[in-house]
């Protein structure tokens, strides 16, 4: 597989410095590395993108690294960024780089062989650097006009009117000095020849191969490619629901969440986001596009998006439960099927009410949808016998008949109603 041309149809390249087509092309396997900060214990879908950049270099027969920044971590990277980040101590960045290699592990192939994949923590190497040394190797051959010309040190000094951050300290100042001898380290050490990252990267990437060319005297040649930000087609930022941002991480990010990220994709943002987060060939996403044209209403694009990435970062097992999950609301799945947290993520935004389960015997269906919830579902018991007249009152998916007002219908998980009203209010009620 040719990755640049693989990069350019999917629409995730963004840039590369010259010869690094043939380089590619002319040495192989090459190794090229991608940085992840690891401030927190799990990845997310804005750091997918990026991980594909390394999934496609290993199937194109290179060796991908991934770079755990358990050092620069401790200090952040300015890109992007319009103020100073909170630190984190050793310990919990070392927690982070478990949790963080283990998602890695689902996605590239770690083994002996010459294009096996590799996990790398640049602590390691700047645990015993001292300053002083520091200075004297490394600091002495980038001047601070260089380093100013960054878009991402420029940007920070001229202040952010929005936030209100003014300027950037000066260990923020020193990031991309670190990750450029990051570049070098593993330039010397594992013969990494090509460092890849998001557009916003340029700066920092292109430092170390300009590190590596002056600390080796001229001799050292490295290469730099960057990747497109990930936006939707309004220009604003991909990687975040209405909750917040999506992990990775099946207890931060439900997967019946995560398969519904991108199931509620807009028709015009997945073209992009199937080429980018999915392995499906070019002839297989043309055929779905085709398909989902003459019929858009069933989204089959959506479908196959949601489908391929949830299996690849969960599990099939974890497709079907959101699958499921997903049919329950909308197509009038089991409710008694799912598990607690699942019912939870799945009623996530519809109204909740608690009721005292001592007035359960007390209650019919005509008290437990007015008196007893506090008048959120029906401000009536006049108002709840008139829908239940006309058909349009369902408890735990069971219609409630006119004649029969009885509270018999099963509990879910011995404490949970989910209320219908009408085609689609729902409400849960949980006895407490």
């Amino acid at each position: 597989m040719d990755l640049i041309e693989e990069l350019r149809w999917r629409g995730m390249f963004h840039d590369m410095m010259p010869g690094t087509d043939e380089h590619l092309r002319q040495n192989a396997p090459i190794t090229g590395y991608i940085g992840f900060d690891p401030t927190a214990s799990s990845l997310h879908i804005g750091n997918l993108a990026t991980i594909m950049l390394l999934v496609h270099l290993q199937r194109a027969g290179h060796r991908p690294l991934a770079l755990v920044g358990g050092a620069t971590g401790m200090i952040g990277d300015p890109s992007g960024k319009s103020a100073e980040r909170n630190l984190l101590d050793e310990d919990a960045l070392r927690r982070n780089q478990a949790g963080i290699q283990a998602q890695l592990e689902k996605f590239l192939d770690f083994n002996d062989s010459p294009t096996g994949a590799r996990v790398v923590n640049n602590y390691d190497w700047f645990k015993e650097f001292g300053f002083l040394q520091f200075l004297r190797e490394v600091g002495k051959h980038l001047t601070v006009n260089y380093m100013m010309a960054k878009d991402s040190v420029k940007r920070r000094i001229s202040g952010n009117e929005e936030t209100g951050a003014d300027g950037i300290s000066y260990t923020e100042f020193s990031y991309q000095l670190l990750q450029g001898y990051d570049f070098f380290h593993l330039y010397k050490e594992l013969g990494t020849t090509l460092q890849m990252g998001a557009s916003d990267q340029w700066g920092n990437i292109t430092t170390g191969t300009e590190l590596i060319r002056r600390m080796s005297g001229g001799e050292g040649k490295a290469y730099a490619l960057t990747g497109q930000l990930i936006t939707k087609a309004d220009g604003t930022k991909y990687g975040k629901s209405e909750t917040g941002t999506v992990w990775l991480d099946p207890t931060m990010t439900s997967p019946y969440q995560f398969y519904q990220f991108f199931f509620n994709s807009k028709d015009e943002d997945v073209p992009r986001l199937i080429r980018v987060f999915t392995l499906l060939t070019q002839p297989e996403i043309e055929a779905l596009e085709a398909e989902h044209a003459q019929a858009p209403h069933l989204r089959v694009l959506q479908k196959a998006l949601a489908k391929d990435v949830t299996i690849r970062v969960h599990s099939e097992e974890a497709y079907e439960a959101a699958l499921a999950a997903s049919q329950v609301l909308f197509g009038g799945g089991e409710l008694s099927s799912l598990d607690e947290a699942t019912l939870l993520d799945v009623f996530a935004g519809v109204p909740r009410v608690e009721v005292p389960h001592a007035l359960l015997a007390e209650l019919n269906v005509v008290t437990l949808l007015s008196e007893a919830t506090n008048a959120v579902i029906f401000p009536s018991k006049g108002e709840a016998k008139k829908m239940i007249q006309g058909g349009g009152v369902s408890l735990n998916r069971v219609k409630v008949a006119p004649d029969h007002m009885a509270l018999d219908v099963p509990l879910l998980l011995d404490k949970y109603f989910v209320a219908q009203k009408g085609k689609k209010n729902y409400f849960l009620i949980k006895l407490v």
